[in-house]
Protein backbone atom coordinates (compact mmCIF):
# COMPACT_ATOMS: atom_id res chain seq x y z
CA UNK A 1 0.00 0.00 0.00
CA UNK A 2 1.26 3.50 -0.76
CA UNK A 3 0.20 6.98 0.19
CA UNK A 4 -0.96 9.82 -2.02
CA UNK A 5 1.37 11.66 -4.36
CA UNK A 6 3.65 13.82 -2.25
CA UNK A 7 6.70 16.08 -2.38
CA UNK A 8 9.84 16.88 -0.40
CA UNK A 9 12.70 19.40 -0.57
CA UNK A 10 16.40 18.63 -0.70
CA UNK A 11 17.41 21.57 1.49
CA UNK A 12 20.65 23.34 0.56
CA UNK A 13 23.43 22.29 2.95
CA UNK A 14 25.94 24.85 4.25
CA UNK A 15 29.16 24.19 6.14
CA UNK A 16 29.43 27.15 8.49
CA UNK A 17 32.91 25.89 9.35
CA UNK A 18 34.94 22.94 8.09
CA UNK A 19 38.12 21.79 9.81
CA UNK A 20 40.14 19.03 8.16
CA UNK A 21 42.10 16.99 10.69
CA UNK A 22 44.13 13.75 10.59
CA UNK A 23 44.27 11.38 7.64
CA UNK A 24 42.67 8.04 8.52
CA UNK A 25 43.82 4.53 7.67
CA UNK A 26 40.95 4.25 5.16
CA UNK A 27 42.33 7.19 3.16
CA UNK A 28 39.67 9.68 4.29
CA UNK A 29 40.30 12.60 6.61
CA UNK A 30 38.60 13.23 9.91
CA UNK A 31 36.66 16.47 9.72
CA UNK A 32 34.86 18.72 12.16
CA UNK A 33 32.05 20.78 10.70
CA UNK A 34 28.92 22.72 11.54
CA UNK A 35 26.10 21.84 9.19
CA UNK A 36 23.31 24.34 8.60
CA UNK A 37 20.52 24.27 6.02
CA UNK A 38 18.81 26.96 3.98
CA UNK A 39 15.03 27.01 3.60
CA UNK A 40 15.25 26.36 -0.15
CA UNK A 41 16.64 23.61 -2.35
CA UNK A 42 15.83 20.98 -4.95
CA UNK A 43 12.27 19.67 -5.28
CA UNK A 44 11.40 15.96 -5.30
CA UNK A 45 7.94 14.56 -5.98
CA UNK A 46 6.49 11.06 -6.33
CA UNK A 47 3.50 9.38 -7.92
CA UNK A 48 2.39 5.81 -8.34
CA UNK A 49 4.29 3.52 -10.73
CA UNK A 50 5.04 -0.16 -11.21
CA UNK A 51 8.79 0.34 -10.75
CA UNK A 52 11.10 2.93 -9.24
CA UNK A 53 11.96 5.53 -11.88
CA UNK A 54 13.52 8.98 -11.90
CA UNK A 55 12.92 11.96 -14.17
CA UNK A 56 15.12 15.04 -13.82
CA UNK A 57 14.21 18.57 -14.84
CA UNK A 58 14.99 22.10 -13.67
CA UNK A 59 17.66 24.72 -14.38
CA UNK A 60 20.53 22.44 -13.30
CA UNK A 61 19.09 19.12 -14.45
CA UNK A 62 20.62 18.89 -17.90
CA UNK A 63 23.09 16.05 -18.30
CA UNK A 64 22.50 14.48 -14.88
CA UNK A 65 22.09 10.69 -14.96
CA UNK A 66 18.66 9.40 -13.98
CA UNK A 67 19.82 5.79 -13.77
CA UNK A 68 20.93 3.62 -10.86
CA UNK A 69 24.06 5.74 -10.37
CA UNK A 70 21.97 8.70 -9.18
CA UNK A 71 21.89 9.06 -5.39
CA UNK A 72 18.11 9.47 -5.44
CA UNK A 73 17.72 6.09 -7.13
CA UNK A 74 20.27 4.52 -4.80
CA UNK A 75 18.39 5.89 -1.79
CA UNK A 76 15.09 4.56 -3.10
CA UNK A 77 16.52 1.10 -3.78
CA UNK A 78 18.24 0.99 -0.38
CA UNK A 79 15.07 1.97 1.49
CA UNK A 80 12.94 -0.51 -0.46
CA UNK A 81 15.47 -3.28 0.12
CA UNK A 82 15.74 -2.60 3.84
CA UNK A 83 11.97 -2.77 4.33
CA UNK A 84 10.87 -5.30 1.74
CA UNK A 85 8.96 -2.82 -0.40
CA UNK A 86 7.73 -4.40 -3.64
CA UNK A 87 5.84 -1.47 -5.18
CA UNK A 88 7.25 1.28 -7.38
CA UNK A 89 7.47 5.06 -7.32
CA UNK A 90 7.84 7.53 -10.17
CA UNK A 91 10.16 10.20 -8.82
CA UNK A 92 10.68 13.63 -10.38
CA UNK A 93 13.65 15.76 -9.33
CA UNK A 94 13.48 19.51 -9.96
CA UNK A 95 17.17 20.40 -9.85
CA UNK A 96 17.31 24.01 -8.63
CA UNK A 97 20.73 23.97 -6.93
CA UNK A 98 24.03 24.09 -8.85
CA UNK A 99 25.78 20.74 -9.28
CA UNK A 100 29.19 19.98 -7.67
CA UNK A 101 28.94 23.19 -5.70
CA UNK A 102 29.61 22.38 -2.04
CA UNK A 103 26.00 22.68 -0.85
CA UNK A 104 25.17 19.00 -0.78
CA UNK A 105 22.77 18.82 -3.70
CA UNK A 106 23.12 15.09 -4.34
CA UNK A 107 23.25 14.25 -0.63
CA UNK A 108 20.26 16.46 0.14
CA UNK A 109 18.30 14.88 -2.72
CA UNK A 110 19.08 11.39 -1.42
CA UNK A 111 17.92 12.37 2.06
CA UNK A 112 14.77 13.90 0.59
CA UNK A 113 14.10 10.63 -1.23
CA UNK A 114 14.42 8.71 2.05
CA UNK A 115 12.00 11.05 3.85
CA UNK A 116 9.56 11.16 0.95
CA UNK A 117 9.42 7.43 0.25
CA UNK A 118 9.33 6.63 3.96
CA UNK A 119 5.99 8.43 4.00
CA UNK A 120 4.78 7.42 0.57
CA UNK A 121 5.44 3.72 1.10
CA UNK A 122 4.06 4.05 4.66
CA UNK A 123 7.19 2.51 6.18
CA UNK A 124 7.20 4.82 9.22
CA UNK A 125 10.92 4.36 9.92
CA UNK A 126 12.38 6.82 12.44
CA UNK A 127 15.33 9.14 11.79
CA UNK A 128 17.79 6.69 13.34
CA UNK A 129 16.79 4.01 10.83
CA UNK A 130 16.84 6.48 7.94
CA UNK A 131 20.29 7.75 8.97
CA UNK A 132 21.62 4.19 9.03
CA UNK A 133 20.62 3.83 5.37
CA UNK A 134 21.84 7.36 4.62
CA UNK A 135 25.32 6.53 5.94
CA UNK A 136 25.70 3.90 3.21
CA UNK A 137 25.06 6.55 0.54
CA UNK A 138 27.57 9.27 1.46
CA UNK A 139 29.17 11.14 4.35
CA UNK A 140 26.84 14.17 4.17
CA UNK A 141 23.59 12.25 3.67
CA UNK A 142 22.88 11.52 7.38
CA UNK A 143 23.07 15.23 8.25
CA UNK A 144 20.68 15.97 5.40
CA UNK A 145 18.03 13.59 6.77
CA UNK A 146 17.17 16.01 9.58
CA UNK A 147 18.40 19.11 7.71
CA UNK A 148 18.82 21.30 10.80
CA UNK A 149 21.91 22.73 12.49
CA UNK A 150 24.26 19.98 13.69
CA UNK A 151 27.91 19.34 14.35
CA UNK A 152 29.51 16.60 12.26
CA UNK A 153 32.65 14.66 13.16
CA UNK A 154 34.37 11.58 11.72
CA UNK A 155 33.83 11.97 7.99
CA UNK A 156 30.75 14.04 8.83
CA UNK A 157 28.46 11.18 9.80
CA UNK A 158 28.95 11.44 13.59
CA UNK A 159 26.25 13.97 14.37
CA UNK A 160 25.30 15.85 17.50
CA UNK A 161 22.94 18.71 18.25
CA UNK A 162 24.61 21.92 19.35
CA UNK A 163 23.34 23.78 22.40
CA UNK A 164 21.88 27.21 21.78
CA UNK A 165 21.13 27.21 18.04
CA UNK A 166 21.85 30.88 17.42
CA UNK A 167 21.83 30.60 13.61
CA UNK A 168 18.31 29.25 13.02
CA UNK A 169 16.29 31.95 11.29
CA UNK A 170 19.37 33.94 10.24
CA UNK A 171 19.15 35.41 6.76
CA UNK A 172 21.54 33.73 4.32
CA UNK A 173 22.71 34.43 0.79
CA UNK A 174 24.34 31.73 -1.33
CA UNK A 175 26.40 32.70 -4.37
CA UNK A 176 28.06 30.45 -6.93
CA UNK A 177 30.25 31.81 -9.77
CA UNK A 178 29.01 29.17 -12.19
CA UNK A 179 32.03 26.89 -11.93
CA UNK A 180 31.53 23.27 -10.83
CA UNK A 181 34.32 22.05 -8.58
CA UNK A 182 34.91 18.39 -7.71
CA UNK A 183 35.81 17.51 -4.14
CA UNK A 184 38.79 15.25 -4.98
CA UNK A 185 41.03 17.88 -6.57
CA UNK A 186 40.28 20.35 -3.76
CA UNK A 187 41.39 17.84 -1.12
CA UNK A 188 44.43 16.96 -3.25
CA UNK A 189 45.45 20.63 -3.36
CA UNK A 190 45.00 21.13 0.41
CA UNK A 191 48.35 21.70 2.16
CA UNK A 192 47.74 18.95 4.72
CA UNK A 193 48.33 21.13 7.77
CA UNK A 194 46.13 20.39 10.78
CA UNK A 195 45.27 23.85 12.11
CA UNK A 196 43.38 22.67 15.18
CA UNK A 197 40.00 21.76 16.51
CA UNK A 198 36.63 23.35 15.90
CA UNK A 199 35.18 24.84 19.07
CA UNK A 200 32.00 23.55 20.67
CA UNK A 201 29.22 25.81 21.92
CA UNK A 202 26.66 27.92 20.06
CA UNK A 203 27.12 27.41 16.31
CA UNK A 204 27.52 31.04 15.25
CA UNK A 205 30.27 31.72 17.77
CA UNK A 206 32.00 28.45 16.91
CA UNK A 207 31.76 29.21 13.19
CA UNK A 208 33.08 32.75 13.59
CA UNK A 209 36.08 31.35 15.49
CA UNK A 210 36.53 28.60 12.93
CA UNK A 211 37.46 28.36 9.26
CA UNK A 212 37.09 26.30 6.10
CA UNK A 213 40.38 24.48 5.62
CA UNK A 214 39.56 23.74 1.97
CA UNK A 215 38.92 27.35 1.01
CA UNK A 216 42.51 28.23 0.09
CA UNK A 217 42.97 25.18 -2.12
CA UNK A 218 39.60 25.73 -3.77
CA UNK A 219 40.49 29.33 -4.58
CA UNK A 220 43.78 28.16 -6.09
CA UNK A 221 41.84 25.90 -8.44
CA UNK A 222 38.99 28.32 -9.08
CA UNK A 223 40.03 31.96 -8.52
CA UNK A 224 36.44 33.10 -9.08
CA UNK A 225 35.68 31.82 -5.57
CA UNK A 226 38.01 34.46 -4.17
CA UNK A 227 36.14 37.11 -6.13
CA UNK A 228 32.80 35.88 -4.75
CA UNK A 229 34.15 35.96 -1.19
CA UNK A 230 35.42 39.51 -1.61
CA UNK A 231 32.12 40.68 -3.08
CA UNK A 232 30.12 39.06 -0.26
CA UNK A 233 32.41 40.52 2.41
CA UNK A 234 31.76 43.99 0.99
CA UNK A 235 27.97 43.71 1.41
CA UNK A 236 26.45 45.82 4.21
CA UNK A 237 25.36 43.73 7.18
CA UNK A 238 27.35 40.59 6.35
CA UNK A 239 28.13 38.75 9.62
CA UNK A 240 29.97 35.67 8.37
CA UNK A 241 31.36 35.11 4.87
CA UNK A 242 32.87 31.77 3.88
CA UNK A 243 32.98 29.06 1.24
CA UNK A 244 30.74 26.04 1.86
CA UNK A 245 32.14 22.50 1.68
CA UNK A 246 34.69 22.09 -1.09
CA UNK A 247 33.16 24.93 -3.11
CA UNK A 248 32.47 26.67 -5.31
CA UNK A 249 29.39 28.06 -3.54
CA UNK A 250 30.02 30.74 -0.92
CA UNK A 251 27.64 32.21 1.65
CA UNK A 252 27.05 35.22 3.83
CA UNK A 253 24.90 35.36 6.96
CA UNK A 254 22.96 38.51 7.77
CA UNK A 255 20.83 39.67 10.69
CA UNK A 256 17.99 40.85 8.45
CA UNK A 257 16.22 39.58 5.35
CA UNK A 258 16.43 43.10 3.91
CA UNK A 259 20.24 43.06 4.02
CA UNK A 260 20.41 39.62 2.37
CA UNK A 261 17.94 40.60 -0.34
CA UNK A 262 19.74 43.90 -1.00
CA UNK A 263 23.01 42.02 -1.34
CA UNK A 264 21.40 39.54 -3.73
CA UNK A 265 20.06 42.38 -5.90
CA UNK A 266 23.40 44.18 -5.94
CA UNK A 267 25.32 41.04 -6.84
CA UNK A 268 22.83 40.03 -9.54
CA UNK A 269 23.20 43.46 -11.15
CA UNK A 270 27.01 43.45 -11.00
CA UNK A 271 27.52 39.74 -11.83
CA UNK A 272 24.58 38.51 -13.91
CA UNK A 273 26.35 35.23 -14.71
CA UNK A 274 26.51 34.17 -11.06
CA UNK A 275 23.86 32.08 -9.33
CA UNK A 276 22.51 33.60 -6.13
CA UNK A 277 19.68 32.62 -3.76
CA UNK A 278 18.57 34.24 -0.52
CA UNK A 279 16.53 32.80 2.33
CA UNK A 280 16.85 31.83 5.98
CA UNK A 281 18.56 29.03 7.87
CA UNK A 282 16.11 26.36 9.00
Amino acid sequence: MTGEAAAETGWAKINLALHVRRRRADGYHDIETIFAFADFGDGLSVRAADDVTLTIRGPFGEGLPADESNLVMRAARALAGAHGVRVGAALTLDKRLPVASGIGGGSADAAAALRLLNRYWEIDADDVALCAIAATLGADVPACVDSHTQRGDGVGEELRTLEGDDVRGKAVLLVNPGAPLATGPVFAAWDGIDRGALAFGPPLAAALAGRNDLQTSAVSLCPAIGTVLNVLAAQPGALLVRMSGSGATCFALFDTDADAEAAQSAIAAAHPGWWAAAGRLR
